[in-house]
Parts: structure tokens; sequence; C-alpha cells
């Protein structure tokens, strides 16, 4: 398993007003742009913005980054050597698979392997 990119995640309550601070910030467009269990997913430069609800952002606050990889297999020997846990996942998700996971002193990251 290989690190490709960090995303730092933004909550966000509507992803068209954020995004075009965010556009003119990176000088980049949006990469990818879904729905997802009740939220709004937009990818932009090294950010991730999930939008929604305070009722529908709820369940994905805890999550504190997004960290893209080449492959999730591998990730759950690692963590589990280092003390971490796996809070949910594998799962498929529109880009791919995800898993979200608790390491050690508490972070919560979302690894994702985006399909081809």
């Amino acid at each position: 398993m290989k690190v490709l990119a960090t995303l730092a995640r933004l909550y966000v309550d509507d992803l068209d007003r954020a995004l075009p601070a965010l556009r003119a910030l990176t000088g980049q467009e949006i990469r990818r742009r879904f729905s997802y269990s009740g939220v709004e997913v937009a990818g932009i430069g090294g950010f991730l913005l999930v939008a929604g609800t305070d009722e529908a952002l709820a369940p994905f606050r805890n999550v504190q980054s997004t960290v893209l990889v080449d492959s999730l297999d591998g990730l759950q020997a690692l963590l589990t050597a280092h003390g971490g846990e796996f809070l949910s996942g594998p799962n498929q998700v529109p880009t791919g698979r995800n898993a979200i996971v608790r390491h050690p002193g508490g972070v919560v990251f979302e690894y994702v392997e985006h399909s081809a």
C-alpha cells in the first residue's frame, strides 16, 4: 500500500457557495463531484469538500482527512501492527473502495482506493 495524496476535508453547508473561492485559490477545476449517503462531495486541489445539513454531516465529521492510496490491501495488517483499528470497510463507494480507520492516538482517517 502506497499513499498517493492526502486531502484536507472541509465540511460545508453548500458546495456551490464554497467551490468558487477554492477554484480561485487553487487555480484548479473540480476533479470529481457526486452524491453519497445524504451528502454532496467534491474534490478540488488538495481539498475534499463534504456538504450537507448538520444532520447529514454528523456521521462524517469524525473523519479528519482522506488519504488516497494505490491499494487498500495490507492496510489492516499495517494498522493492527501499530495499534489502529478499522471502524468501517473496506466498502464500495462511488470512487472505488474506502475504509474508515482510527489510528493510535485517536485520529480518524478515510483511506480511498480509486477504481480506474
